[in-house]
C-alpha cells in the first residue's frame, strides 16, 4: 500500500486527487465546531493538508494548528502550534515539527492512513504512536478522529489488536467514510 501510494504521487492526475480531497476534508472540518486541529506533516506520498489548514486558520484568527511531535520513542505524542509560517526544525525520524515548542490540545485530528478498511480501522506505519497518544489523551474528552487516505488505500478488513480504534471518519478523493 505504501509503495503504491508513493508511485501514485507520480502520476499525472495527483494534483487533481488531492485537489478532490482538500475540498472535502474542508468541508468536513466545517462540520465540526473546534478552535484547534491537529494534524500531520505529509511524508512518503501522503496527502499535504497544510494549505487546506492555513485557509481554516486564515478564516478564524483564533484558531490554532498543531502539529505532532514525537518527544520520546513509544510514548504519546505532543502537539505543537503551527501556522503557515511557523520555523520549522527536524524533529525525530527526521520529520519537520515547529521549532516553537507551544503545545496545545487539539479537538479534532487529521491522522494519515497507509491503508483503511470499511470498518474505519486505519493501517499507519506500524509504529502505534497515534494509538498510544489518543489511550493517553489529556483532558476528559477525546477529539474526533478523521483519517486522511487516498482511495487506492481502500482494502479489506485490516487486522486488528485490542488497543486499536476505529476513526470517527475517513476521508478520500472520492467519499467521506
Amino acid at each position: 500500500m505504501l509503495a503504491t501510494r508513493e508511485a501514485q504521487s507520480e502520476q499525472a492526475d495527483h494534483v487533481a486527487r488531492s485537489e478532490a480531497l482538500a475540498r472535502r476534508l474542508e468541508a468536513l472540518i466545517a462540520r465540526h465546531d473546534v478552535q484547534c486541529v491537529g494534524f500531520y506533516w505529509p511524508v512518503a506520498g501522503e496527502f499535504d493538508a497544510r494549505d487546506a489548514l492555513a485557509r481554516w486558520l486564515a478564516a478564524e484568527p483564533t484558531r490554532t494548528a498543531a502539529l505532532p511531535v514525537v518527544v520520546e520513542a513509544h510514548a504519546p505524542m505532543a502537539f505543537h502550534a503551527w501556522h503557515a509560517s511557523a520555523p520549522m526544525k527536524t524533529g525525530r525520524y527526521r520529520i519537520p515539527v515547529p521549532a516553537e515548542e507551544r503545545v496545545v490540545v487539539p479537538e479534532l485530528l487529521l491522522i494519515p492512513c497507509v491503508g483503511f478498511d470499511a470498518e474505519r480501522y486505519r493501517l499507519g506505519y506500524g509504529g502505534g504512536y497515534y494509538d498510544r497518544t489518543l489511550a493517553q489523551w489529556p483532558g476528559a474528552r477525546r477529539p474526533a478522529t478523521i483519517g486522511i487516505a487516498f482511495e487506492a488505500g481502500r482494502c479489506g478488513t485490516l487486522p486488528r489488536e485490542a488497543h486499536d480504534m476505529p476513526l470517527d471518519a475517513i476521508v478520500t478523493e472520492s467519499k467521506v467514510y
